[in-house]
């Protein structure tokens, strides 16, 4: 049996609960300062200004929204360390190509800022950095599935260097300019500090229903449809905690595109099966878990701005009582 062969067969052996077409869909951050956030995010990270009020804006490629940022005006920045707190470890970007990723890199570059950090996970080439909020971000491009390597049901993952020069140079081959994200960009995955990985996998795995790729006794990936991960969670600096006090900028909320209305609503049983609360608000679902992140699950994709920006009303913060 060749490689492909046997990455197909491992995959085919785990038994997924959530339909293979789901996909992460929209983040909601909390920053301090409207202008400021949307500067970096417009003018050195490449999203669109798809639409703004006062106090929030919706950003995205092309015209697909893929994030909004609220102003809670004078937010304390997430720690740096990111300890102490459940919530937010990065939010991941996928770009389409890896040339993609080369010109958004050159483009970080030119502007004088520093090389981000970095990993090669065999899967993806990725590269990490913090908004002005301490907000962790990753932007990479994933390699073809048919060069992935699974073990047993279990993606093999590393966090090698990434070529950097072979990036820059495959943006470079391409002869396209800089205009910004590409069109297809979209949000891959989350990645969430949690207080404890069997109660993560708990609420993840058994009643989100959500296959588990990659295990480790302080990390856990999951995701549908054999991606190499939708949703990663640590306890490397939150280990027992719970979520940040009010008046610290983070997550607010993210979105699970279900691909129908009856794969959501298989998923909501499951939830209230488990004796957890779902609420409805404007037809969309609203979950949260253990460490009250705040999940709303859409079916299909948010069409437009203006449809993003109402999903997250000033979404509440979720944070600890004191």
């Amino acid at each position: 049996m060749d490689t492909q062969q046997t990455n197909q067969a491992n995959i085919t052996t785990v038994k997924a609960t959530l339909d293979p077409a789901t996909h992460m869909g929209l983040v909601s951050i909390a920053v301090a300062d409207l202008e400021r956030s949307l500067a970096y995010y417009h003018d050195a990270l490449g999203f669109a200004v798809l639409a703004r009020t006062d106090q929030q804006a919706t950003l995205g490629a092309g015209d697909a929204p893929l994030l909004v940022l609220t102003e809670e005006r004078g937010a304390r920045p997430w720690p740096h360390d990111r300890y102490g707190y459940t919530g937010l470890y990065h939010f991941a970007i996928l770009v389409p190509s890896r040339a993609d990723l080369g010109r958004w890199l050159g483009h970080w570059l030119a502007l004088g800022y520093p090389l981000p950090g970095q990993g090669d996970h065999l899967v993806s080439e990725a590269l990490y950095l913090s908004d002005p909020d301490g907000n962790g971000i990753e932007i990479y491009r994933d390699r073809p599935r048919d060069e992935w390597r699974w073990i047993n049901g279990q993606v093999q993952m590393a966090t090698d260097p990434v070529d950097i020069a072979g990036v820059l140079a495959e943006a470079e081959q391409s002869g396209e300019p800089w205009t910004g994200m590409a069109p297809g960009t979209r949000l891959g995955h989350m990645h969430l500090q949690v207080g404890n990985i069997a109660q993560a996998e708990a609420f993840y795995h058994d009643v989100l229903g959500f296959d588990i790729v990659a295990r480790m006794p302080t990390a856990l990936f999951i995701s549908a449809g054999g991606y190499h991960h939708h949703i990663g969670m640590n306890i490397w600096h939150s280990r027992g905690a719970g979520p940040a006090p009010v008046g610290i900028a983070g997550l607010r909320a993210f979105t699970i595109e279900l691909p129908t209305e009856q794969a959501r609503n298989d998923l909501l049983a499951r939830v209230r099966a488990a004796g957890l609360t779902a609420s409805e608000r404007d037809g969309v679902a609203v979950i949260a878990d253990p460490w009250r992140n705040t999940i709303l699950l859409t079916v299909g994709a948010v069409a437009n701005p203006q449809a993003a920006q109402a999903l997250f009303p000033g979404a509440t913060p979720a944070h600890a009582d004191s």
